[in-house]
């Protein structure tokens, strides 16, 4: 018996993991799932998917290419306004006008990359900080864009089920961006450029165009989950959608999750969205337990939750 099971564990060995046969369940689970759900359930799952598809976009940019940037209220707030302005004045559908709110905040990105990306490490994170926060002043203070009061959706919103159709049609998207840029020979240029960008530069790679791509890229999704976002509510306000909120929640989810890891994001999401409606009734608590958690993973689980996870399994198959 000992030899047949010696025999046999090699070709166990070589049987395809069950991750893929799991995540495309999911995936059939989720899609399902609005006739069975009620409204409130559809409005946490729509604040779920939007959250993920930022956090996603936050992950390549700080996990991947080693940018960490606390601006992506700027991307969030410019795809909100442009997604409301496009479907005023030019009465476009709801997917033309997304698809118009990522561009318009790509192009801010492109804009905006020749300044920023003459800074390193902290330096570029703060000056990203300041991009959000100047964009939001000049929001407030030009009565062109609706000024304080921001801008109203002359059209009605579609129901919420239909809502949440979107924002899981922008995570597959993202989804799939997120698989070609981290499960091909681009994760490596990307790695490369994050850990030693002059060191990558001397092997050929243009650190600059591997930089720029990215922070397009992550703009663009976060420019449609702004633009949903924006549509969702019927309204965009400068306090609202240029708010440092969108850029913490981003960074909390991944450094929770687990930064630079596929599944991060994901795990991340979950625990804040649930733990948000947990500590609805006390946002003090909340904020204070986010940070606690936040400072406790970084300490003794830089990796988080599922970089402890996977550290835990390994030890438990090696013992």
């Amino acid at each position: 018996m000992r030899a047949a099971g010696l025999a046999l564990a090699p070709a166990v060995r070589r049987l395809p993991p069950p991750w893929p046969a799991v995540a495309a369940t999911l995936a059939l689970l989720v899609l399902a799932a609005p006739p069975f759900l009620g409204e409130y359930a559809l409005q946490i799952g729509f604040r779920l998917l939007v959250l993920l598809a930022v956090a996603e976009a936050w992950n390549l940019l700080a996990g991947y290419t080693g940018l960490v940037s606390l601006g992506s209220a700027a991307f969030v707030g410019t795809g909100g306004y442009v997604v409301v302005a496009a479907m005023n004045r030019l009465d476009l559908p709801l997917a033309a006008a997304v698809a118009l709110g990522g561009i318009g905040a790509a192009a801010l990105a492109f804009t905006v990359s020749w300044a920023v990306f003459r800074m390193r490490g902290l330096y570029f994170t703060v000056g990203t900080l300041a991009l959000a926060e100047a964009l939001r002043l000049f929001m407030v203070n030009v009565p062109t864009f609706g000024g304080a009061a921001g801008l109203f959706l002359d059209q009605d919103p579609v129901p919420a089920a239909g809502l949440y159709l979107y924002a899981l049609g922008l995570l597959a998207a993202t989804t799939g961006v997120m698989a070609a840029a981290t499960q091909t020979r681009a994760s490596v240029i990307l790695r490369a450029v994050r850990d030693d960008e002059d060191a990558a530069a001397g092997f050929g790679v243009r650190p600059f165009r591997v930089k720029l791509a990215a922070f397009m890229l992550a703009g663009c999704i976060m420019g449609m989950a702004g633009g949903l976002q924006g549509y969702k509510l019927g309204a965009v306000e400068p306090y609202g959608m240029f708010g440092l909120g969108w850029s913490v929640d981003a960074l909390s989810i991944v450094l929770i999750g687990g930064l630079g890891l596929r599944l991060g994001p994901a795990v991340g999401a979950v625990f804040v969205v649930a733990l948000g409606e947990l500590l609805a009734d006390y946002p003090e608590l909340h904020t204070a337990l986010t940070g606690v958690i936040l400072v406790v993973l970084i300490r003794f689980a830089p990796k988080g939750l599922c970089g402890l996870a996977s550290t835990l399994l390994a030890r438990r198959g090696a013992a």
